[in-house]
């Protein structure tokens, strides 16, 4: 089973930014061969996608953070990081890794199978 740690969540005001983390371990794969994603949650609303990168290192963003986020990983390390900037208070969510073997092309929460624990991030106007 895989283990997804998250972590970098915090409080910031508008405009400001947030790099968020996630360590990922137990994998029965080569990690590189795994399809990660970020995805938030807002309370009372559904999880919805962030951005999602490929085992080819494809990137696909969710309109709503397109130009101010970033995600990347570092094969090495088994990491994956989204760089948050310009930071909107509708942007405060749980935010959560989610992984899955092989290739995802949708931010769609089906598809993932391994989840971590959630990191918040909370933007004050």
């Amino acid at each position: 089973q895989v283990q997804l740690v998250e972590s970098g969540g915090g409080s910031v005001q508008a405009g400001g930014s947030l790099r968020l983390s996630c360590a990922a371990s137990r994998y029965s794969a080569s990690y590189s061969i795994y399809s990660m994603a970020w995805f938030r949650q807002a309370p009372g609303k559904q999880r919805e996608g962030v951005a999602l990168i490929n085992p080819n290192g494809i990137v696909t963003y969710a309109d709503s953070v397109k130009g101010r986020f970033t995600t990347y990983q570092d094969n090495a390390k088994a990491t994956l990081f989204l760089q948050m900037n310009s930071l909107k208070p509708e942007d405060t969510a749980m935010y959560y890794c989610a992984a899955d073997l092989g290739w995802v092309v949708r931010l769609s929460v089906e598809e993932y199978a391994h989840w971590g624990q959630g990191t918040q991030g909370t933007v004050s106007s």
